[in-house]
């Protein structure tokens, strides 16, 4: 696909998706940043939880950055899956009059959520710094984790959209899984209050995975657990290729069906 074509999809995403608004695609800031305030907020001086972060004792922001920093990975990965999921269907008016690869057409997707993603991990950033909590290099170890997410997503997202075209039920459904997938991963609660048996077939659930390394790095300064974002890696590549050997035998019928 045309590189230029790519990057206008993806600024046109994010006009569309604030158009008629007042601020436009100011919201794309605004609303990271108010969703941040309000965890903290709420969490942190209403709730008042506690959490040790870094060997130090709680803070009333322990529970806030134990919250966000999960939340922000789950959201552009959902978010990245769910609409590249419904793709074929969202842009079949612009499929239908443009010779377009249909692999590579989720890249602004990916591309758009990515500039979601960062600006929300500055806003983020911005306020540790401001409580005076550690922000260093290791932080480093974000894109990575961040990549490996995206491949997944990717992965994920593409298999939903080929399968999609033929069974349209398969938007909802993908909605559902992944509300379902949200709570059964330790994002708004601490992954010690689970009982062993859960927290063993934790290690199996690939959004812990994810989100266990990004706080690895964020509440505790450390590197991220390599062998498994290397698993993930590799199994995600792998549904890539099954599900582009699927799409190039189907991709005739696929496109009628579009």
């Amino acid at each position: 696909m045309n590189n230029a074509l790519l990057i206008n999809l993806a600024r046109q995403e994010l006009v569309d998706r604030y158009a008629g608004s007042v601020l436009g695609s100011g919201w794309a800031i605004l609303r990271p940043l108010v969703n941040i305030l309000i965890f903290v907020l709420v969490f942190s001086k209403v709730m008042g939880a506690r959490l040790a972060l870094l060997g130090s004792p709680p803070s009333e922001y322990s529970y806030s950055i134990y919250l966000v920093s999960g939340l922000l990975v789950w959201n552009a990965f959902s978010e990245t899956i769910l609409r590249i999921t419904t793709v074929f269907q969202d842009k079949a008016a612009l499929i239908g009059k443009i010779k377009l690869s249909l692999p590579q057409l989720p890249f602004f997707i990916i591309t758009t959520e990515a500039v979601i993603y960062v600006l929300s991990m500055a806003f983020f950033a911005v306020f540790l710094l401001s409580i005076d909590y550690p922000v260093g290099w290791h932080w480093a170890w974000l894109l990575v984790i961040f990549l490996v997410q995206q491949v997944l997503a990717y992965a994920l997202g593409f298999l939903g959209a080929v399968i999609g075209v033929f069974f349209r039920d398969v938007r909802e459904l993908a909605g559902i899984v992944l509300q379902l997938w949200f709570w059964l991963t330790p994002i708004v609660y601490v992954f010690d209050i689970l009982p062993k048996p859960v927290q063993s077939a934790l290690i199996w659930n690939p959004a812990y995975i994810i989100i266990s390394a990004q706080r690895q790095v964020i509440l505790y300064g450390e590197s991220p657990d390599l062998g498994g974002l290397a698993a993930l890696l590799a199994i995600a590549c792998g549904v890539v290729y099954g599900t582009l050997r699927a799409f190039r035998r189907l991709e005739r019928d696929i496109r009628d069906f579009i």
